[in-house]
């Protein structure tokens, strides 16, 4: 059975990484010493993905450093205190969370939590004066991704999601190239991520998730055929498939596929499930070539091939660490003042389309965008 760690990543990291992993990819290249000149982020929630990727991260960012972590088991905070030397002081639980107001240390805060805690512990972070970088899916509805804007226009603070593949060299290049004619005018894109997910965990609970394989991994999908595009859709129209036999459907899809239209006529077709072997690819289809993405939107280990020009072509770009990337680049949005590439904005099309997407499915019906 495949974990959504080995999925998402092809990384040493397996789902349940511990600190022992994230000491050890710190030691391989260690972060300069200059941490006064650094932004400091609290985490939000220490959790899988905080201790297998994030926090490792961290310990080799440029522009950032860890000042607090927010949590409901101080426990886990032991080894993060001890490894990054943190002041016991800068461990907050939940019910402490708005007390970050008062930590001028911390200048970011970063939402790793369940997808139905992302609207609230933004808008509080928001309201707490910091800057807010927050994990994908923005929300659980449009509306609550609206609320999130509004905080940050509010706070005159910076919110960006996480979408972290922007940041990563193959997909940058991709985008260089089918804005750039290489492959003709974009015609068709076919995207599609699953993977087996486990019995009992938050991601099969409805109210915690906000859905299924659609808004967990399908949203890699939508959101790489509008950037590869550079077009929004203007209509929907989706199939799903419900297993009501298997315990871990008993809230949320077990699949979705769906076709989006753009103005240029192009087509995207998309699939998700939490049901399958493990499959993460992206295809461009233009007038004069194609691009082809697989894994396409891991932690590690992306691969690019295409036919440009009528030659095959293999890209041998750098295997960054997406994560060192997202941080420093956001620390130096809020440096600079300058505005993300994926603000709020940016979560709340995609949170729009999902709706649409489920809309189609349940009606049976296409649904327009605008």
């Amino acid at each position: 059975m495949q974990t959504r760690r080995q999925f998402l990543g092809n990384t040493a990291v397996l789902a349940a990484a511990s600190m022992l992993p994230m000491t050890a990819r710190a030691q391989q290249s260690p972060a300069p010493t200059d941490a006064g000149n650094k932004i400091g982020w609290a985490l939000v929630g220490i959790g899988r993905l905080t201790e297998g990727e994030i926090l490792p991260a961290l310990a080799n960012c440029k522009n950032a450093r860890l000042a607090a972590v927010v949590t409901g088991h101080p426990d886990k905070a032991k080894p993060i205190i001890s490894h990054f030397g943190l002041d016991p002081a800068a461990v907050y639980r939940y019910e402490t969370y708005d007390k970050l107001a008062d930590n001028p240390a911390v200048q970011v805060i970063y939402i790793v939590l369940p997808n139905g805690m992302h609207a609230e512990y933004t808008i509080r972070g928001l309201r707490a004066g910091k800057h807010v970088l927050c994990e994908k899916p923005m929300a659980n509805s449009p509306s609550e991704c609206q609320q999130m804007i509004d905080a940050a226009k509010s706070a005159g603070k910076k919110l960006m999601i996480a979408y972290r593949i922007r940041r990563e060299p193959h997909n940058m290049k991709a985008i260089e190239i089918c804005g750039g004619g290489q492959i003709g005018k974009p015609r068709f894109i076919s995207t599609n991520h699953g993977f087996q997910i486990p019995p009992n965990v938050w991601r099969t609970d409805l109210k915690l998730a906000g859905g299924g394989a659609l808004v967990d991994v399908g949203i890699y999908g939508i959101n790489a055929s509008r950037y590869l595009s550079g077009e929004e859709p203007i209509s929907v129209a989706a199939q799903r498939t419900d297993n009501n036999t298997d315990p871990r459907f008993a809230q949320v899809e077990e699949a979705m596929a769906w076709t989006l239209k753009f103005p240029s006529g192009l087509l995207a077709e998309g699939t998700s499930s939490y049901n399958v072997s493990g499959t993460n690819h992206i295809r461009v289809t233009g007038e004069s070539g194609m691009l082809d993405l697989e894994p396409a939107t891991g932690y590690h280990g992306i691969h690019m091939t295409g036919r440009i020009k009528g030659a095959h072509q293999d890209f041998d770009l750098p295997d960054v660490d997406q994560f060192v990337a997202q941080m420093d680049y956001f620390s130096d949005c809020v440096r600079n003042n300058t505005d993300p590439i994926t603000p709020g904005e940016e979560g709340l099309r995609d949170m729009r389309i999902i709706q649409a997407i489920y809309e189609s499915a349940t009606t049976g019906k296409l649904v327009h965008l605008v």
